[in-house]
C-alpha cells in the first residue's frame, strides 16, 4: 500500500446504490404508537425508527392488512 495517494486526479461518479437507500419522509403517529416502539428500542438495543420500518417491512412481506372496521 503507497503511504499517499493524490486524490487530486481522481473523478467523482454517483452512487450505483443510492437508488436502493431509504427514503426520508413525515408521517404523523399517535404518541402512544411512538412510546411503545421506544420502549422495545430500549430493551432490544435497535433504535425506534429500524423498529418501525422493520415491522411495516413484515406487515407488506406477509401480506398483512389493517382492520378497517370502524365500530
Amino acid at each position: 500500500m503507497k503511504e499517499e495517494y493524490d486524490f487530486s486526479t481522481m473523478t467523482s461518479r454517483k452512487n450505483p446504490y443510492a437508488a436502493k437507500l431509504k427514503r426520508q419522509v413525515t408521517i404523523r403517529m399517535r404518541d402512544d404508537v411512538i412510546t411503545y416502539f421506544k420502549t422495545m428500542a430500549e430493551e432490544t438495543g435497535i433504535p425506534y425508527q429500524s423498529l418501525i420500518n422493520l415491522y411495516l417491512r413484515d406487515c407488506m412481506t406477509n401480506g398483512r392488512q389493517p382492520d378497517l372496521s370502524w365500530k
